[in-house]
Formats: structure tokens, sequence, C-alpha cells
């Protein structure tokens, strides 16, 4: 229980890592173009820092990968290179039916990919024990919270809105593009938790090869994801850089602020995603399933307690609060059977197999 409750506190501390990333950004002019500044971001976070600081954390990293092969270590890169891909398309959706919408569709795509379709994927033959009903209940539960907020992000929008009739949102084929987007976005993004599913043998052959601790063996499985993910988020910031022409951005006057900007903000995002994966080795077999909806939780409750203390939420109708406390209350609840069921799971382990029911 102990261990258990160590790795929901690493979840939480990612969670914080991960809901205050993009404040920095608050920082950077608004009429810097959005290549000059997530172009550098995605290149610390999935090829500077995982190259040049992992290796001192994880011993052996490289000597891991190439014991694996590629045989091995492909379907986490695949899946590196779709979590990526998703981190783009979630920009797009914004384009098309706005943060409130989009967000609340992404986050919600995103439980139901990583946590229960990671359960269902990696652990199947669960599903009709106690303890997997009990998970797939909490997860049921996450994904309502995930809906209260997103009604009370539209709610806030529309009164904070200057227009008498509020917010108006999108119609016709355009919402129904921004529909589609964001609900792909939620799915690749959700590829981060389901490509840690596919790292397990991967932390085997690093904790028994090169002693590793499970926690450092992690960032191996972290390293993997991140530089299949350059592949497809820094490949569409070079395609923005090349399309705008905005290469002569990354030398202009005051670039040296957007890049410490930048690097701020990859540490804050690969914190996250660290926090996330020694958490979620915490918590056991099933904890790439479990560890997912409870991360993504607990960002959303981060996420609203930043935009409280950054004024997002001034001005806001009563109704939208209401709703958004309801949320994070219903989140709590979630995350709270969701611990029950990886704990009864635990339980279930240590009962010899002839004995279980």
């Amino acid at each position: 229980m102990q261990t258990q409750g160590f790795g929901l506190l690493l979840l939480l501390l990612g969670a914080i890592c991960g809901g205050s990333f993009g404040l920095p950004s608050k920082f950077v002019k608004k009429d810097t173009p959005w290549e000059t500044l997530w172009g550098p971001f995605f290149f610390f976070v999935a090829i500077l820092l995982p190259t040049t600081v992992f290796p001192f954390i994880a011993e052996g990293l490289f000597a891991t990968c190439a014991e694996a092969g590629w045989g091995i270590v492909k379907m986490t890169v695949l899946f590196g290179f779709l979590w990526g891909l998703g981190s783009m398309t979630l920009g797009m959706s914004f384009a098309f039916i706005g943060l409130s919408l989009a967000y609340a569709i992404n986050y919600g795509a995103q439980i139901i990919t990583g946590g229960l379709g990671g359960f269902v994927i990696h652990n199947a033959d669960q599903i009709a024990t106690s303890h997997g009903m009990t998970i797939v209940g909490g997860i049921a539960v996450c994904i309502l919270g995930v809906v209260v907020c997103g009604r009370a992000a539209i709610l806030k929008s529309q009164s904070q809105s200057s227009g008498d009739d509020g917010e108006k949102m999108p119609t016709g084929s355009k919402l129904i593009k921004g529909l589609i987007v964001a609900l792909l976005s939620g799915v690749f993004c959700a590829c981060y938790g389901l490509a840690y599913g596919f790292g397990g043998e991967v932390m085997r052959i690093s904790m028994e090869s090169q002693g590793n601790p499970g926690w450092r063996a992690a960032f191996v499985v972290s390293a993997l994801i991140l530089w299949g993910g350059s592949l497809s988020a820094c490949g569409y910031c070079v395609f923005k850089l090349c399309k705008n022409k905005t290469w002569g951005t990354l030398a202009a006057p005051g670039i040296g602020k957007v890049l410490f900007i930048a690097l701020v903000m990859a540490c804050l995002h690969d914190g996250a995603i660290l926090f996330y994966g020694v958490g979620a080795s915490k918590l056991g077999a099933i904890g790439a399933a479990v560890g997912y909806a409870v991360f993504m939780s607990f960002a959303i409750m981060v996420g609203n307690v930043n935009g409280f203390l950054t004024g997002e939420w001034k001005g806001a109708s009563k109704q939208s609060i209401q709703w958004i406390i309801g949320g994070i209350l219903v989140l709590m609840i979630g995350v709270s059977i969701l611990a029950r069921g990886n704990y009864m799971h635990g339980e279930a382990a240590k009962v010899p197999a002839g004995l279980s029911k």
C-alpha cells in the first residue's frame, strides 16, 4: 500500500509539472510565431534532454536499446511517434472549435484510450475480475469528471464573452472537422501511455543487464517514446518554419529569452513524463492503465487550479464555477476508485493461483 501511495504521489507531482509547463509561454511576446517557440520546445523535449540527460540517470541506456533490438523497441517508438502527432493535432483542433470544447474532447479521449484502452490491450484477462470491474468503473467516473469540467469551461467562455449572446459555437462542417480532429488528437496523445505498456521488456533488460532499479529503467522507455515523438513533432515544426519562412526569427533579437522559456517548458514537460513513468511503475502490473487515467485526472485538476491562480476564471459566472468544482470532485472520486482497484489487484496477486476464485 505504501508503494502504491508513493506511486500516486509521483503521478500528482507529474501532473503539477504537466499542468504548469505551458505557463511560461505567457511571457513570450504575442507576435512571436508559433513555430519559433514550439519548434525549440519540441527539440529540447524530444531530442536534447533524452539524449544528453537521460543516459546519466539510466545506466547503459544506449546499450539497453541495442540489446533489446528493433523488434522489441519498435512498438514503443511507433506509439511515441503517434503521441507526437497528437500534440500537433491538438493545436489544430483549437482553431476549429476553441480551447474549451477541444480540451474536453481531447482529455476524455485520452482517458478512454490510455486508461481503458490500455487495460483492454494489456490486461484483457482481468476485466471480469472484481478489481478489473472496479478499475473500469473508476475510469468511467473519471470520464464523467472530464465531461463536467468541459461543460464548466464552455460556460466560463460564454459568460466571459463580450457579446450579448455569449460565445458563438462553430457549426456545420467546421464543427464536424473540429470534433473529429479533437477526438483523434486525444487518441494519439494517449499513445504515450500505451507506449509504456509495450516498454515492459525494455525495462526488464535495463534492470537485469544494466542493474538499474525500476525507476531508472523507466527513463529508457521514456527516451524511446520521446525519440519517436520527435519525428512527428519536430518534423511538423520544421514544416511550419519552411512554409511560413520564419527561420530568421530563430536568430532575431530577443530569441535568447524565447529559447530560455522553451527550455523551462521542456524541463517541466519532461518532468511530467518522467514522474508519470516512475509513478506508473510503482502501481504494479496494471500501472500503465491505472496510472494514465489517474495522471490525466490529476492534470485536469492542476490545470484548473493554475487557471484560477492566473486569473483565467476572472469574471466567470457562478454557474461555471459550480460546474468546475463539481467536475474536480468527480475526478477525485474517480481517482479514489482507481486507487482502490489497483490495491485490490495487488491483494489478489498475493493469493496463490490454485486458491484464487
